[in-house]
């Protein structure tokens, strides 16, 4: 029996945390799931009988948390599949760069600002909502906060609300 000491675990991957191993017949909807190095939330499960021979088997259709596109993906329901690790953070909206980037302001952590998140594009009804949420702070009315997902080093706005000034 080897103790403690025999064991160096000051070395792990940069990417430890970013996921979690998961049986596949754990996860429902709403859940989310790594599919080909996609951060994807589970809008559909289904889980067909087993065979004479086989293993019952789990299809999830899945939607990536950032692009929105769809995957599915197939696997037996012991197989064990990863699950990103998504964090939701609310941040208060300080600036809109010409460039498209939100200068974001932490209110748990007062001492620097956030300047690298991009804001949602002007066609989509998310980039639309910002930016006249954003006028009317521009003009004294409220102030403006965003929820940033963040997961598998990606970072993307995923909801806006306007909030009265205290």
């Amino acid at each position: 029996m080897s103790s403690s000491q025999d064991h160096d675990f000051s070395f792990t991957s940069a990417d430890a945390s970013l996921t979690t191993p998961t049986q596949a017949s754990q996860l429902a909807k709403g859940d989310y799931i790594l599919i080909q190095n996609h951060a994807c939330k589970i809008i559909a499960k289904n889980t067909s009988k087993p065979g004479k021979h086989g293993h019952a088997k789990i299809s999830f259709e899945a939607t990536d948390i950032f692009t929105t596109k769809k995957y599915t993906e197939l696997c037996p329901a012991h197989h064990i599949v990863q699950v990103p690790t998504v964090v939701r953070k609310e941040y208060l909206v300080v600036d809109l760069t010409d460039e498209g980037f939100l200068s974001l302001f932490d209110q748990h952590n007062l001492e620097a600002t956030k300047d690298d998140v991009r804001a949602p594009t002007m066609d989509s009804e998310l980039g639309e909502k910002l930016r006249k949420v954003w006028k009317k702070v521009n003009e004294g009315e409220g102030e403006l906060c965003v929820i940033v997902l963040a997961a598998m080093k990606q970072e993307a706005v995923d909801s806006v609300k306007e909030v009265e000034r205290e």
